[in-house]
């Protein structure tokens, strides 16, 4: 809600990272009661980007406990984003998950949700300051280890990069058909991909369109997605 009005409204970083870092030109779908038609969009788009959200996926997706009391859910683009999800992949269209579209990823192909890590004994807190600035809010918050042979690794050149966390919710159970990418140093999954899919599909917990243009790493994860929806508009 923006005042006494429901909007649609996308931040302004993803919409940078995708116009600057990842070369496309970005359209914002829309979530409405009566989700617009699956294929409808997929006859239309070159890729799918699933930015991060206030809102957390709704546990009613997963069979999981009921949420704590002021949480923000958005039933509306559940509906959309979990249906599309599995069809893009299926088809070939490019796909790149952030924060909330990484657990949407992970719960649209099966997987399950821990609605708050921090509570989870042997994890730790990877939720941001909000009492800070945005600048440390978003600044780097520990290292994640890139798995051997994954594509994150191939992309960072390095074993091991250091992220920013700004997130409540993770990974409980991870998706069949998803192959772990990165993991923080309390074991939590950070980044997937999908194993039987024709073309990029991948997430990560963390905010890569923060400044994307000076992260080198960032950048090049962008760069990855973009490439991959103009080999997918030149097939189509």
């Amino acid at each position: 809600m923006i005042g006494p009005h429901p909007f649609h409204a996308v931040g302004e970083k993803y919409i940078a990272a995708v116009t600057q870092a990842a070369d496309c030109l970005p359209l914002l779908i829309p979530v409405l009661e009566t989700p617009l038609d699956v294929n409808d969009i997929l006859e239309r788009v070159d890729g799918i980007f699933f930015p991060g959200s206030p809102s957390n996926v709704d546990p009613v997706r997963y069979s999981g406990a009921p949420s704590s009391a002021g949480t923000l859910h958005d039933p509306h683009r559940d509906a959309t984003t979990l249906s599309l999800i599995p069809r893009a992949v299926a088809k070939g269209i490019p796909v790149f998950g952030v924060c909330r579209g990484f657990q949407e990823m992970n719960v649209a192909l099966g997987g399950t949700l821990h609605q708050e890590v921090q509570s989870v004994a042997g994890f730790a807190d990877h939720r941001e300051d909000k009492g800070q600035p945005l600048e440390v809010q978003y600044g780097p918050a520990h290292d994640v280890t890139l798995e051997s042979g994954g594509l994150l690794q191939r992309l960072a050149g390095v074993d091991r990069v250091r992220v920013n966390s700004l997130h409540g919710q993770g990974v409980d159970r991870l998706a069949p058909d998803l192959a772990v990418e990165a993991r923080a140093p309390d074991g939590l999954v950070e980044a997937f991909r999908v194993k039987s899919a024709p073309a990029f599909a991948l997430a990560v917990q963390w905010h890569p369109e923060w400044q994307v243009m000076q992260n080198p790493f960032s950048l090049a994860l962008f760069a990855e997605f973009g490439r991959s929806a103009r080999v997918s508009r030149k097939n189509s």
